[in-house]
């Protein structure tokens, strides 16, 4: 069987910047980036909410190196956020903050952005983990987009953890997917026969001053515009750096099983948008629990026993990307309940939502 190349990784993760007393975000005043850009140059930047700190790996050989890049950048932030008396967390939503109260940070490309899209974009206040793939090229990278857009929902299930909104228990394991659906060029990707056709829509949005560049393509998972990656941005921001290297190793086994089907001139079924919409929802209604959709069936299956289905599909390739620790937590994942699951727990058994947001901060630095 012919080696698997290299398929390099790239994680991203937003964080939310907390007072400690409070437990409601807080703009950090761009202290926690100056900071850190000191030690981590171009890998950790502001959002445009100002209690909202982005950060994302180098370029990583494997899951491991991966792991051990968040571990480093979780570990800076909480210490760079201690200097200000703020702490830090990772979940899609925040379980009360209102974005009316949460300022927007003064950068010419948010101004834009706000000033096209009003209310929209103010209250787009939410966390999301990405994760880049590395591929060969970009015409490759487009048939492993288009065939693995059926895995999203599934992905996504797992990930889930944005169950409250502005102090309400929204019945959604993902709200944060609600919240963003309001932006335009959100959602599951289009289906595109070849990367001249990609393109050519990247250049007729630019050229109609729909979009000032190809990056305003917000969907759950695109062929990126400048590198050679497809990029996974589906997912809520997780608790813990095991629940982010758990699906970021299922995203890249993904990705390298499609691409050795296509090797052997096999490929998986790309399914009808409408479709996997459907299971979409269901993720971000139930997220592991309940039932999704076997569209090869035709029927309902347990959302769990896809998720199993997945881990038969990938296993293949799993040791060869040295990836078999962090993808075998999913079994723990799936009987411990995803970090909307344990959030809804905290409050459940409390009634109250600064203990989420302790519950919260105390995850996110488990296992630094």
């Amino acid at each position: 069987m012919k080696k698997l190349p290299v398929f390099t990784l790239g994680v991203e993760e937003e964080y939310q910047i907390i007072d400690p007393n409070t437990r409601d975000l807080r703009s950090h005043l761009s202290k926690i980036v100056d900071g850190a850009k000191v030690i981590l140059n171009e890998q950790v930047k502001a959002e445009m909410h100002q209690s909202v700190v982005e950060v994302g790996t180098n370029i990583c050989k494997n899951v491991k190196e991966a792991s051990d890049e968040i571990k480093f950048l979780r570990s800076k932030i909480v210490e760079l956020a201690a200097k200000q008396d703020l702490v830090v967390g990772g979940a899609g939503t925040h379980p009360f903050s209102r974005w009316q109260d949460q300022p927007i940070t003064d950068d010419p490309r948010y101004h834009n952005i706000v000033n096209e899209l009003q209310d929209a974009a103010r209250s787009n206040l939410i966390f999301g983990m990405h994760c880049h793939v590395g591929i060969e090229n970009r015409e490759i990278g487009l048939q492993l987009m288009n065939q693995a857009c059926y895995f999203l929902p599934h992905i996504f299930a797992l990930s889930t953890n944005s169950p409250f909104w502005e102090g309400r228990q929204t019945g959604y394991k993902s709200f944060r997917t609600k919240v963003f659906d309001k932006f335009p060029r959100t959602g599951l990707p289009e289906y595109f026969d070849s990367v001249a056709s990609y393109d050519n829509y990247l250049e007729t949005l630019v050229k109609t001053n729909c979009i000032d560049n190809p990056k305003k393509i917000w969907w759950d998972l695109r062929l990126h515009p400048f590198y050679d990656t497809i990029e996974f941005r589906i997912c809520d921001m997780s608790l813990t750096v095991d629940e982010t290297m758990c699906i970021v190793a299922i995203i890249q086994a993904i990705v390298a099983k499609l691409y050795r089907l296509n090797l052997n001139n096999m490929s998986y079924n790309v399914y009808r948008l409408a479709l996997i919409k459907e299971n979409k929802f269901r993720a971000a209604r139930y997220g592991i629990d309940n039932h999704m959709i076997d569209f090869g069936l035709q029927k309902e299956v347990e959302t769990k026993a896809l998720i199993c289905e997945l881990l038969e599909f990938i296993d293949d390739v799993v040791d060869e990307l040295g990836s078999r620790e962090q993808i075998d937590l999913v079994h723990q994942i799936m009987k411990n309940g995803t970090g909307a699951d344990k959030q809804l727990a905290v409050f459940n058994e409390t009634n109250d939502l600064t203990k989420v947001v302790d519950f919260i901060t105390s995850e996110f630095t488990k296992g630094l």
